[in-house]
C-alpha cells in the first residue's frame, strides 16, 4: 500500500537535500514543496499547513500517510513508510 508523501523544504538547506535523496534512493514517490520558493498567498497557505503538523515550521517536514517526520531522521522515514 503506497502512502502519499509530500516534503516541505527549502531550497538551500542540507537537510533537506538529504531527505529529498534518501527518499530517491527507496525508489519513494513524493511531492516537493519548496516554501523559499513561493510568493504571496500560496507561500502564506502553505506555511499554514507546514505549522499544522509543525508548529515549529522548520524544514524538512515530511508528511508520510499520517505520520510527520521533522528534520531528515531516516530511522523515522522508515518508520512511517512501513506503519500500516
Amino acid at each position: 500500500m503506497s502512502k502519499d508523501v509530500n516534503v516541505y523544504a527549502l531550497s538551500t538547506c542540507i537537510h533537506c537535500k538529504n531527505a529529498k535523496k534518501y527518499l530517491d534512493e527507496c525508489g519513494i514517490k513524493y511531492n516537493c514543496v519548496f516554501v523559499d520558493r513561493l510568493a504571496g498567498q500560496e507561500r502564506t497557505d502553505t506555511i499554514a499547513i507546514v505549522k499544522e503538523h509543525n508548529p515549529a515550521v522548520s524544514f524538512p517536514t515530511i508528511l508520510i500517510g499520517d505520520s510527520v517526520v521533522v528534520g531528515f531522521n531516516k530511522e523515522k522515514i522508515d518508520k512511517a513508510l512501513n506503519d500500516k
